[in-house]
């Protein structure tokens, strides 16, 4: 298995909920936006859809690269997302070394890679 080669900060959410507080504080505190949102839709209590609404629709946030990584494979999930202003959509590897692989993969395009401004 191949390590990471880059250094980034990793914020965690267990819900909807919480996955907007967190991406608020960032916003109220001043400090740098996330480089990038990894979303699953099947969250609790407010879904992966609802969080994507609220961060494509706020001009705070709208820029972040929003990869959504879920286990859904349901077309009609695909273009809702894409839709709503999801940058990728990745249907998450059941296998945790492949899971770990994409991970990887993720990172380095959007982290390394990609261009932003």
């Amino acid at each position: 298995m191949e390590k990471v080669a880059f250094e980034f900060k990793l914020d965690l959410a267990k819900n909807g909920p919480e996955a907007l507080e967190i991406l608020h504080n960032y916003v109220s505190d001043g400090t740098a936006l996330p480089s990038l949102i990894l979303l699953d839709l099947n969250l609790p209590e407010v879904n992966g859809i609802e969080v994507l609404k609220k961060i494509k629709s706020d001009d705070k946030t709208k820029r972040i690269p929003v990869v959504i990584l879920t286990s859904s494979i349901d077309s009609g999930d695909m273009r809702q997302c894409m839709d709503l202003g999801a940058n990728s959509y990745i249907q998450k590897p059941v296998d945790f070394i492949e899971f770990i692989e994409v991970a990887n993969l993720i990172g380095k395009y959007w982290l390394s890679l990609n261009e932003t401004n």
